[in-house]
């Protein structure tokens, strides 16, 4: 990797930290990235996932206020994270590279049509509808998400907020706080088995793990006042880069 690739890792990370705090989908910035530097499909979304681990960890860190009072649904939504972050790793590692690059790019233009619906969304996310313990729905669909989020992961925040938001009775600050909780908990899980029992590009992980940190720390300090529009469009046009880079 020459210095120029190096440092548009480091961005990448820098960004997806940032997003990954604010909105979700960091993925659709850091895995085209690492593809776009020579790394191969499967080997980057190992290395990826090792990477963002700790920026979902300083997102989380840089929210924790608004995770005051939420101690009982963490307690009953972390076991379903954490188990379907594992089912999710292993699907990875067994499943062939072939299978792999079929989905993947379905994948990435689920996880742009979600951004893409984020407005649409956010309606919902505001609607308290539900007591606060949430909807009986809930926990399997973060386990479900937890799968997604172990195997490749974009998107996977937005997909937590419109559970999180739809099901349980709750602001959207708290329940972005509470899917950055979900989220880490999924990237650390599948970090941890990868770092077992795969091959990562450590020199990638690394660029991305320094990138994401700074970025989750200035996503949670400043990210509400970011123009949503812009980061939606910013990856939208990135992940559709990353379809075609895999598909053509």
């Amino acid at each position: 990797m020459t210095w120029f690739e190096a440092l548009f890792v480091l961005l990448a990370g820098m960004g997806a930290g940032t997003i990954n705090a604010v909105v979700g989908s960091g993925t659709l910035l850091t895995f085209p990235a690492l593809l776009a530097v020579g790394i191969p499909p499967v080997l980057a979304n190992v290395s990826n996932s090792v990477g963002l681990s700790p920026g979902t960890a300083a997102g989380a860190i840089g929210y924790r206020r608004e995770l005051e009072g939420q101690r009982g649904r963490l307690i009953r939504l972390i076991p379903a994270s954490l188990v379907g972050g594992i089912v999710g790793g292993v699907l990875l590692l067994k499943l062939p590279d072939s299978a792999f690059k079929a989905v993947v790019p379905g994948l990435i233009l689920l996880g742009c049509v979600l951004v893409a619906l984020q407005p649409w969304l956010s309606k919902r996310i505001n609607l308290p509808d539900h007591a606060h313990r949430g909807a009986w729905w809930v926990m399997p669909a973060v386990f479900a998400t937890g799968v997604y989020g172990g195997y490749f992961g974009a998107a996977q925040g937005v997909l937590l907020m419109a559970i999180l938001g739809i099901g349980m009775d709750a602001n959207l600050q708290r329940m972005n706080a509470l899917k950055n909780v979900l989220a880490t908990v999924v990237n650390t899980v599948a970090a941890i088995l990868f770092i077992i029992v795969a091959d990562v590009d450590w020199l990638a992980a690394a660029l991305i793990a320094v990138g994401s940190t700074i970025g989750g720390f200035a996503g949670a300090r400043y990210g509400r006042k970011l123009p949503p529009a812009a980061l939606r469009a910013l990856i939208v046009v990135i992940g559709i880069a990353a379809i075609v880079t895999m598909v053509f």
